[in-house]
């Protein structure tokens, strides 16, 4: 396949050490400082995006335009997400969205959700997750933070949203957010008790685990239609 990549900074760089071992061609390595237009993408099959939040969804808009399918690992952006959807569904083009590609993290946002099921039976228990990531990371929660909250949120009815520091309210869910040297990606969701406590925990040891799963997503989205994220690939 003839992908591009848009965001070439250390995590293009680990993409495209994989695109080379999987016999892929790379048609575009772009940054910050050599933008790209709709009109560069002829010729490329998918582009995978991670990139700047603030730049995010016009990037995507420009693969919309050229009608080439796009991978989108940069998080910050989703507040936008009604009229990149409206866009996609429209226009019949090609849209993989995820917080995080590390196959094992989505394994972790399933036992997450199955974890929070059991738990929702035991209020002496309270919920809260901690993120710790390297100190060039932009967003505050994490994409990956966030969606562990949402999939806790979704099982544990007396908690209806989450706030970025410790709860001050019964129905808050605490994300304590840490930024730190070169951590790739660390996330521990906790349930403490008076008695207790209970932990489920990812820690990325590189950023290889990303890198692979988002070359996977570009190889199964060429040919396909919609709005799809990891759980489609994976079949959870």
């Amino acid at each position: 396949m003839k992908i591009a990549i848009s965001g070439y900074g250390k995590m293009g760089k680990e993409i495209e050490e994989f695109l080379m071992k999987r016999g892929h061609e790379i048609t575009l390595r772009s940054t910050s400082q050599t933008p790209y237009k709709a009109d560069d993408l002829k010729g490329t099959d998918v582009v995978i995006d991670f990139s700047e939040p603030e730049v995010a969804v016009d990037h995507i808009f420009k693969c919309f335009e050229a009608d080439v399918p796009v991978v989108v690992g940069t998080t910050g952006w989703y507040m936008r997400m009604p009229e990149v959807r409206e866009a996609c569904l429209s226009g019949n083009k090609s849209l993989f969205y995820a917080t995080n590609f590390s196959i094992g993290v989505n394994v972790v946002f399933h036992l997450n959700k199955q974890l929070a099921k059991i738990m929702s039976a035991y209020d002496e228990y309270e919920p809260g997750i901690l993120e710790v990531h390297h100190l060039a990371k932009l967003d505050k929660p994490s994409g990956t933070a966030i969606t562990l909250a949402e999939g806790i949120m979704e099982n544990i009815p007396r908690k209806t949203k989450w706030v970025n520091q410790p709860a001050e309210n019964p129905d808050e869910l605490t994300i304590i957010s840490q930024r730190e040297g070169e951590v790739p990606g660390t996330h521990v969701i906790n349930y403490t008790s008076q008695v207790d406590n209970i932990s489920l925990v990812h820690q990325a040891v590189n950023r290889k685990g990303f890198a692979l799963g988002a070359v996977k997503a570009a190889e199964w989205l060429h040919g396909k239609k919609g709005i799809f994220t990891m759980t489609d690939m994976l079949k959870f």
